[in-house]
């Protein structure tokens, strides 16, 4: 399907071209080297894949922008928490349990999910902090997933659980927590079943690294970044809406739907404009487009909506 941007990249932004093209030259080459650890210091695996061949939104941000600036309270508050503290995870072994309302439960291998065929998807990621930047994800669409373990005609929603490690995740240490854990998501059945849905296991044709939510994230990219849950365990078909972090903690400020909505500010901030991650102290702030760009995708996922209702 043709997946469209609006490009409005700053030239902060670019990745140097020849840093990027040496970067595909050596995926377009490489094979697949699943499994390799992500232990400090060590070189995140090379994997193969099929190059975006849709509308770019334009150029990138730089992987040191998209790893070193990150919302994984897992691994702390700040911004570079988890670039600092994810070192430690453990991603290897990795299994993610499918169960709920579906013909074939089970908890499977990560690499009996990942199918062979990976693609890159260029995605512009909006914080609902009211930052962004362009991400190229690897992945595979949730879709081709969620039909090989046959979701029951009675599932509406999906359902989707972090990891819980305290031991490895110093952000869920303590006797005060930021946050109730596991952290939990949710989309309806048919946003996730949506081809602009993937899940990602890579960035930048490399493995995921643990700050960015390794070894297995969601990415919708309509909808504001939390949604797009990271280190997935658990993935269950429900027919009734389930419960989703930042939903439970604020109701009032952080919907279930949570698209990218310029129009429907957050209570306590406009979501009107963005800053754009690595565009310098004094640039320009971005508007913000309906659906984070996509709306000729998704808008007729929500037609009759009120989405100051529904936000």
């Amino acid at each position: 399907m043709l997946i469209r941007h609006a490009p409005k990249i700053r030239s902060s932004e670019i990745t140097p071209k020849d840093v990027y093209l040496d970067r595909r030259s050596l995926m377009a080459g490489g094979a697949a080297l699943a499994g390799a650890s992500m232990l400090p210091g060590t070189a995140a695996a090379k994997l193969d894949y099929r190059p975006f061949a849709g509308e770019r939104p334009g150029e990138l941000n730089s992987f040191e922008d998209i790893t070193s600036y990150n919302n994984f309270y897992e691994f702390g508050l700040g911004k570079d928490d988890p670039k600092r503290l994810a070192g430690g995870l453990t991603t290897s072994p990795w299994s993610v349990t499918i169960d709920g309302l579906v013909a074939k439960p089970g908890t499977y291998a990560l690499e009996d999910l990942v199918p062979a065929t990976l693609e890159e998807r260029i995605y512009r990621l909006r914080c609902v902090e009211a930052w962004s930047m362009v991400v190229p994800w690897i992945g595979f669409e949730l879709r081709t997933l969620l039909n090989r373990v046959e979701p029951l005609g009675s599932a509406k929603y999906v359902a989707f659980e972090t990891l819980v490690r305290p031991e490895e995740m110093p952000g869920q240490k303590g006797l005060f927590q930021s946050l109730d854990w596991p952290y939990v998501e949710g989309l309806r059945l048919d946003e996730a079943m949506h081809p602009l849905t993937i899940l990602a296991n890579g960035l930048y044709g490399e493995e995921l690294p643990n700050q960015n939510g390794a070894p297995l994230r969601l990415v919708v990219p309509w909808k504001y970044g939390f949604k797009s849950i990271k280190s997935i365990v658990r993935i269950t078909l429900t027919e009734d809406e389930p419960p989703a972090t930042w939903n439970l903690q604020a109701p009032n400020e952080y919907g279930f739907y949570s698209n990218v909505n310029p129009e429907v500010s957050h209570p306590r901030w406009s979501q009107a404009t963005e800053r754009v991650v690595g565009g310098g102290l004094f640039a320009a702030r971005r508007d913000t487009e309906m659906f984070n760009g996509y709306a000729d995708e998704v808008a007729g996922l929500y037609a009759g909506m009120d989405l100051s209702k529904f936000y």
